[in-house]
């Protein structure tokens, strides 16, 4: 049978739909390629949530697609969020391409591929108002983590961003699929599992609609989102758990309580703040104030002291004036971020912002984006630093990818950590080290 690989562009919910398409692949009889350059199925997992990231997939497609003239049966295949943008444009974009399926659409990845085999070009785009499809497996592969989605969509319609319109309405799994899914992979021997969902801490608002028709058994509705880290705790193998995205109305006096009791738990929190300008804020649709991000920080932190917390920042959305600019560096400052993901703001079709005039230059956006990556280097260099001496324990994850006499792996609060590894040491085994040095990114361990 014809051999496949997956190249997938954006977050950890693509990673996980990819595996998820993988796993239907090897189920009709495919195999996994040594390498993307040997496969003879090639299928790009595509995001859409900036410009630069759909101008990445389209390159590629065109690169994979040049290679049929050497290989007229090889077949390249696309899915994800841009294909549910683009729908049959994309052909209009690359002729060449076999197929194109939307997102919520994995389990329609194999007959696409069997359709494309037989020379039939395929597009496959499913209502985002219709019951999403279940995710259909991992691909097991000895490996001690894994993402598990628990929501899919979102229901916040920020101004700038096309998440609803490319992945639909919030849905949320009941918690008896999570929880079995859970212990299938803590029996294939994962020790930590990320729970994914665009707008996590809205798990559980939703009953899927299809307990209706099924009623469930004991445990099958959705829960609130702190029961179900509860529930997912309870599960022999599992050592911790994390999630992402989170809101901060979402930080509750339950979800505090969690995190100071819960030890399986990691003490990381990723809350996307997008803007310290409350001005901004609003116009982004963010659902909070400057105010209200810095409060949830602070009761994180009068809890639970030793908690990171990460975030996101677009610079330069429309109408950001300097002084707006400044708020966003002062409040990550008050807020001292342990990591921060920054982005120039790229407007994106069919978005509110989109239909505003995009008035700060790219240079001016360039500016404001280093000046935050610079100011973060010297914050992450400081809470680093305050981490020498001190005994960690780090989930081992293998050979470091510069160095492979030395390991890296992860500390609960998601910090990366190089190391020498000690004797008959396993991916996936929990060590104490004590750090010795740090870098703004990094922790260096012995």
């Amino acid at each position: 049978m014809p051999t496949f690989a997956f190249h997938t562009y954006g977050c950890q919910m693509n990673v996980r739909e990819s595996e998820a398409a993988a796993k239907a692949l090897l189920d009709a009889g495919h195999t996994p390629a040594a390498d993307e350059e040997s496969a003879d199925i090639v299928i790009v997992n595509s995001c859409s949530v900036r410009g630069k990231a759909e101008d990445k997939a389209l390159g590629k497609l065109g690169l994979l697609c040049a290679t049929k003239r050497e290989r007229p049966n090889r077949v390249i295949g696309l899915m994800g969020c841009m294909a549910q943008r683009l729908g049959n444009d994309i052909f209009k974009k690359i002729p060449t391409l076999d197929f194109s399926i939307g997102t919520r659409c994995a389990d329609r990845v194999a007959p696409a591929v069997e359709a494309a085999l037989q020379g039939s070009a395929t597009l496959a785009m499913k209502d985002l108002h219709e019951q999403p499809d279940a995710p259909s497996g991992h691909v097991y592969q000895g490996g001690f983590s894994a993402f598990v989605t628990i929501l899919l969509g979102c229901n916040r319609r920020c101004a700038y961003c096309i998440v609803p319109d490319v992945r639909g309405d919030e849905w949320s799994r009941p918690a008896r699929d999570v929880l079995k899914e859970v212990r299938e992979l803590a029996a294939n021997g994962v020790k930590e599992v990320t729970l994914l969902g665009q707008s996590i801490m809205n798990y559980g608002l939703r009953t899927p609609a299809f307990d209706e028709l099924d009623p469930p058994s004991p445990g099958g509705y959705t829960l609130p989102f702190p029961r179900l880290l509860e529930a997912v705790a309870a599960i022999d193998g599992i050592e911790r758990i994390r999630f992402t995205s989170g809101h901060p109305s979402g930080v509750t006096d339950e979800l505090i309580r969690l995190y100071r009791e819960e030890p399986k738990l990691c003490h990381h929190l990723h809350l996307p703040v997008q803007s310290g300008s409350t001005g901004v804020l609003s116009r982004m649709r963010r659902g909070y104030t400057r105010e209200r991000y810095l409060e949830a920080v602070k009761r994180l932190r009068e809890a639970v002291p030793d908690i990171a917390v990460t975030t996101d920042v677009i610079v330069g959305f429309p109408g950001e004036t300097e002084a707006d600019f400044e708020e966003t560096r002062t409040m990550m400052a008050e807020a001292g971020f342990d990591n921060a993901f920054i982005f120039k703001y790229s407007p994106r079709p069919g978005t509110v912002s989109a239909t505003w005039e995009d008035d700060v230059s790219d240079a001016e956006k360039a500016r404001r984006n280093q000046v935050l990556l610079g100011d973060q280097d010297v914050r992450g260099a400081q809470i680093n630093q305050a981490l020498i001496g001190q005994t960690v324990e780090v989930l081992a994850e293998g050979p470091s990818l510069r160095n492979k006499a030395r390991w890296s792996g992860r500390t609960s609060s998601n910090k990366i950590v190089i190391f020498t590894p000690p004797e008959r040491i396993q991916p996936g085994d929990i060590v104490s080290l004590t750090i010795a040095k740090a870098a703004p990114q990094t922790l260096y361990a012995e």
